[in-house]
């Protein structure tokens, strides 16, 4: 099944049901308001949606009505928890040798990951809104999955069943002011502004042959400004799979229901495949050439990001975002 939250209800959202064509939708408030509500009751709700889905997509659903991408908030407009990994070592590689830095051995076997932003999330329309370009403004094409309750100490074999929903974020970043904040040893911040997710999460079955070995195996594609950026496979030179950084996350902590655990960064040994982010971009450049080349986002640049299946369908639908100017006073 497929959920999303319309910017209805409160802060929140409203919880409903979507077609698996993206293109029809119900309310499914009377089975839990929220998608944060059914996830915390998830053997419960999860049943009860299903049968919904089964009903929209038979067009048996009462009071079902036209989709607009518009009217939808991120699918969990905030969450208790996000941890962002960075699984793809193609990407770790390049960044640290375009600075001439080797990569510890450490990286190949404990995964990197970092606490990120998760007091709100921006709908898959909403723009990015950024006080000032000088501060390197980057997208970041990631997948994430999204949690039930995760006890603390789970192994991966153990965090794979507590798997439930697929999704995909754009990790915003600020990578100029990156540096600085990393300088003095105590992680992001200010270079970490709010992210957007997809229109739609999806229950692993929904992918199909394509959800095996905790990883979807398909390309994520990206457009700027309506020129193809990338498309590299998600499911080739993931070192870490989606079990393996739930299991890395709750080592120490258990993980609340409704936490978000992404990927990071998709990037391919086969820099053919495009980047999903302007710093790998920039990054293939100075290994290439000596220097970047490519500026990051400016305003009034476009985004989109989308995964197709193999049939060329939208699964998860677009984020399609316009980069805008903030105000300083808010």
């Amino acid at each position: 099944m497929k959920l999303g939250s319309l910017k209805e209800g409160g802060r929140d959202g409203t919880l409903i049901v979507v077609s698996r064509d993206l293109s029809r939708a119900v309310r499914a408030d009377a089975i839990a308001p929220t998608l944060q509500r059914a996830l915390e009751d998830w053997n419960n709700a999860a049943p009860r949606l299903n049968a919904l889905s089964e009903q929209l997509n038979a067009g048996d659903a009462a009071e079902a009505f036209d989709l607009d991408p518009a009217q939808l908030a991120a699918p969990l407009p905030r969450a208790y928890e996000f941890v962002d990994g960075s699984a793809y070592l193609p990407h770790v590689e390049r960044v640290r040798r375009a600075r001439g830095a080797e990569v510890p051995e450490s990286f190949y076997t404990d995964p990197l990951m970092y606490q990120a932003t998760s007091a709100g999330f921006l709908g898959p329309r909403d723009p990015v809104r950024v006080v000032d370009a000088a501060y390197g403004i980057d997208l970041e094409a990631e997948l994430v999955v999204i949690t039930d309750d995760v006890p603390m100490a789970a192994t991966p074999a153990q965090a794979a069943a507590h798997i439930q929903l697929v999704g995909l974020v754009n990790d915003v970043s600020l990578r100029n002011l990156i540096p600085g904040e990393l300088a003095k040893g105590f992680g992001f911040l200010q270079s970490k502004p709010r992210s957007a997710l997809s229109p739609v999460f999806v229950t692993p079955d929904e992918l199909g042959e394509a959800w095996r070995e905790q990883k979807v195996h398909l390309p994520l594609v990206t457009h700027v400004n309506g020129v193809w950026f990338g498309a590299p496979e998600a499911g080739v030179d993931m070192q870490f799979d989606f079990a393996q950084l739930i299991a890395h996350a709750a080592k120490t902590r258990p993980l609340s229901a409704g936490t978000i655990v992404g990927s990071g960064t998709i990037a391919n040994q086969d820099t053919s495949k495009g980047a999903s982010c302007f710093a790998e971009k920039r990054t293939v450049e100075t290994l290439e050439t000596g220097k970047p080349v490519t500026p990051f986002l400016s305003f009034g640049d476009s985004v989109r990001i989308e995964m197709l299946d193999k049939a060329g369908h939208s699964i998860f639908g677009a984020i399609d975002q316009k980069i805008e100017r903030q105000s300083a006073a808010g």
